[in-house]
């Protein structure tokens, strides 16, 4: 009988864990694709991309052991592709402004962790090329650290602007 218990928990606690992260054709088909798309990154293992020599990095798929909830290293901001912090993930600790689209981040963020300190604003585009008329959609900080959702900002931010 206790056999067949320990059998039962071995059964139930390999479908409770996820699957570790793989270079699975999926992954790296996405991974080729957003290269392709937006040059100047570089695959650094088999599921992240790195811009601006690890200024921003791009995870596609979660570790394993890991369920969905606000994962960013301490003195680190990230942005996710998901609500309620679902993967691609884009991990960051710059302290400067930076346009999103360089590596085709603008338009797609849709939960929020800031797990550093001082605070990053994320911005919309303006009708005015100089940035003069772009507008903060929602900023974090110590007294804020996560969005789970965004809304009414999903997809809208082209910009942030750290504060160290």
């Amino acid at each position: 009988m206790g056999t067949a218990i320990f059998a039962a928990l071995v059964i139930v606690f390999s479908v409770a864990v996820p699957a570790a992260p793989a270079a699975d054709g999926a992954v790296q088909k996405q991974i080729d694709s957003h290269l392709l798309k937006y040059p100047g990154g570089k695959q650094i293992n088999a599921t992240e991309i790195s811009y601006g020599d690890g200024m921003l990095v791009m995870t596609f798929v979660r570790s394993a052991g890991i369920f969905a909830a606000a994962d960013c290293p301490s003195g680190s901001f990230c942005y996710y592709d998901g609500i309620n912090f679902n993967y691609p993930r884009v991990r960051t600790s710059t302290c400067a402004w930076q346009d999103l689209a360089w590596s085709g981040w603008h338009d797609r963020t849709e939960s929020v962790h800031f797990n550093k300190a001082g605070s990053v604003a994320f911005l919309n585009h303006g009708a005015v090329p100089s940035h003069t008329s772009d507008r903060v959609l929602f900023s974090l900080s110590a007294s804020v650290r996560t969005k789970a959702d965004v809304i009414p900002y999903r997809n809208m931010a082209d910009h942030i602007q750290p504060t160290c």
